[in-house]
């Protein structure tokens, strides 16, 4: 009986080892096949990638390629983009490098999109500079050395501040326009004028300008100094003394009129005479000369003929 009892034992313990077997030979096989399907499909997870890879580096060619051409085709004006050029080359590099180590596609992606526009900004700037220079090889110049002021901007920026002061200081300068002059003569016994280019028969020199308008300079008075100068460069003036005097750029000037007007930033009209008995200076033929000074800068210039 003993027997039959340790006989059925072991045949249980038997069974249950068996079953154990089986359970493990299962979880082998499933774990086996799990370890191939994640392995056949990161297989095709890398070569998707390395399919991306290769297509992201035919691209990257393709445009370098086309970029070469470019240049090559237009190497006349080659010289004329090279700070665009150069970052070109900048990117390409990067990304190559990005692609011959670890790399995410997308950020390739975005960084090859963002080179093809500059490259295709490259190709329209490139031919708009062919266009220019086929047909105004004047106006090439002025982009050429335009471009070259663009090499030097970051010295210009740091100039920026003083330019800008002195550009608002030249826009405060007023100007006079409209700028006619030239002989007159007095009827006998009237007040009325008339014109005469005749040495003997003018009384006076009449200067007529407009004063333009200029809403940055500082309203009030201002002193306009006129200066004519006869052919033989000589300045008609009442006296050689100092009262006739003002300084210019550093240089004391004679002048042959004064006058004080009220400036109030909107355009002023107007009229000086030069009463050539206001001096012992005789006038004499030929091309005279007038220039107009006001705030240290001369603001306008004229010239009339006598015979």
């Amino acid at each position: 009986m003993e027997e039959k009892k340790s006989s059925q034992f072991t045949g249980k313990k038997s069974l249950i080892w068996l079953i154990i077997i089986i359970v493990l030979a299962a979880a082998l096989i499933v774990m086996f096949f799990w370890q191939h399907q994640t392995k056949s499909e990161l297989n095709l997870l890398l070569e998707e990638k390395e399919l991306q890879r290769i297509e992201l580096n035919q691209e990257l060619d393709s445009l370098m390629v086309n970029h070469e051409r470019v240049k090559t085709e237009h190497s006349e004006l080659a010289d004329s983009l090279t700070i665009k050029d150069s970052v070109i080359q900048a990117n390409a590099v990067e990304i190559k490098k990005l692609l011959d180590t670890q790399w995410e596609y997308y950020k390739v992606k975005k960084k090859l999109s963002r080179l093809q526009d500059i490259a295709q900004g490259y190709v329209h700037q490139m031919d708009s500079l062919y266009r220019v220079n086929d047909a105004l090889t004047e106006e090439n110049i002025i982009i050429k050395k335009d471009l070259v002021v663009l090499r030097k901007e970051k010295e210009q920026i740091e100039k920026d501040k003083d330019i800008l002061v002195e550009q608002v200081e030249s826009a405060s300068f007023l100007k006079a326009y409209n700028i006619d002059a030239g002989g007159v003569r007095l009827r006998s016994g009237s007040s009325k004028e008339v014109i005469t280019d005749k040495v003997r028969k003018m009384d006076k020199v009449k200067i007529c300008f407009t004063l333009g308008e200029n809403d940055i300079a500082t309203p009030g008075n201002r002193d306009l100094y006129i200066r004519i100068a006869r052919p033989d460069k000589e300045i008609l003036t009442k006296t050689r003394g100092d009262d006739y005097t003002f300084e210019y750029e550093g240089k004391i000037l004679q002048y042959s009129i004064i006058r004080t007007i009220n400036y109030e930033n909107r355009p002023v009209d107007i009229c000086i005479y030069w009463n050539k008995q206001y001096s012992s200076q005789e006038m004499q033929t030929g091309l005279y000369h007038v220039d107009i000074f006001c705030d240290g800068n001369i603001i306008g210039h004229t010239t009339f003929t006598l015979r």
